[in-house]
């Protein structure tokens, strides 16, 4: 989302995702046909890169934060009427500061610094910087000290380099005051995404991560909006155009909605490496498009980079796959009598 993306911090459980299916309450328990599930992860390798184009335009007529604050409001409204129609039960104690700390991080944060930052950089430039969070990943797990694999260390290198590949052909544009407070949200967004999710890994069998979605979405929609009216930077809901509400209506839906539910589905249908491969779909989507729709710069600079930035990505996400994959290979052998 630019567009609420739950599926990064989902998918970058890993083996938890399999744990908490049983949360999943749009009951797609029910193994589907492979043919099914290809459609279903086709349709979010589209629609999920399309929400980079819809925040685009939706903050093209309207104050970013606000538009974030409505669109969380109205995607948290819906959660929460689905669970208390279900009769779930509320979250407790502790549970709340799981779920306060997600909704920082996540939300407020991450989806509210994404979609400020589309408003000052192209749609396609913020999809491809938002794909780059598993590298932080990494980097952070060497402040805990965690040991590096030499083809982590290359996926980084990659990464990394594409982005300045990207950026070659931008330089001059940096001079602009508001393109580098662009890039600057966008990155900080991508950092405190990527915090979200290794605090999401520790605490995923503690809470019911669907439930709390719905809050997490509704405590950050009252917070940007209310930093957005404090700032001065709303306007009457009444003078909202169309086109910004058509952006809202569209990332609500097809953003936060139709593409989750089809995520789950593939998900619970296809290997998880398969289901993952979206996450480098998504920038080619929106890039492509922005190209189309909006008229944003497509050049060599930009394709070349932006495939050598999703390789880096690739890599460090199988490095570590393959690892937690022997990881529970050897914790199993070990229990076993």
């Amino acid at each position: 989302m630019s567009k609420f993306e739950l599926n990064k911090t989902l998918s970058a459980t890993g083996s938890s995702i399999r744990k908490i299916a049983s949360y999943n309450p749009i009951h797609l328990r029910k193994r589907g046909t492979r043919a099914k599930a290809l459609v279903a992860l086709s349709a979010v390798c589209f629609l999920w890169g399309t929400t980079w184009l819809a925040s685009k335009q939706g903050v093209k007529h309207m104050p970013a934060l606000q538009m974030a604050g409505i669109r969380q409001l109205l995607g948290g409204t819906a959660y929460l009427i689905y669970f208390m129609g279900k009769g779930r039960v509320w979250p407790r104690g502790k549970e709340w500061i799981t779920i306060l700390v997600l909704s920082f991080l996540n939300f407020m944060i991450s989806n509210g610094l994404s979609t400020w930052g589309v408003k000052y950089i192209s749609a396609g430039l913020g999809s491809i910087i938002g794909a780059i969070f598993p590298l932080w990943l990494v980097i952070i797990g060497l402040f805990r000290s965690q040991k590096m694999p030499t083809k982590a260390i290359l996926g980084i290198v990659l990464g990394f380099g594409g982005i300045c590949v990207i950026f070659y052909e931008h330089l001059a544009d940096f001079k602009k005051p508001e393109f580098s407070f662009g890039i600057i949200i966008s990155l900080i967004a991508t950092w405190t995404w990527a915090f979200g999710t290794l605090y999401t890994k520790s605490q995923a069998n503690s809470f019911n991560p669907y439930f709390s979605l719905g809050l997490q979405m509704m405590i950050s929609g009252v917070v940007l909006y209310g930093v957005a009216g404090a700032t001065g930077n709303t306007v009457p809901v009444t003078e909202i155009p169309w086109e910004s509400w058509a952006a809202i209506s569209y990332l609500v839906l097809f953003g936060s909605v139709i593409s989750f539910v089809a995520y789950l589905y593939a998900l619970q249908n296809l290997p998880t490496e398969q289901a993952s491969i979206y996450a480098y779909i998504n920038p080619i989507v929106a890039v492509i498009l922005g190209s189309i729709i909006f008229g944003e710069k497509l050049t060599i600079f930009i394709a070349v980079g932006g495939l050598i930035t999703l390789v880096g990505v690739y890599i460090v996400n199988q490095v570590y796959r393959k690892s937690n994959t022997k990881a529970a290979i050897k914790a199993a052998t070990e229990t076993q009598p």
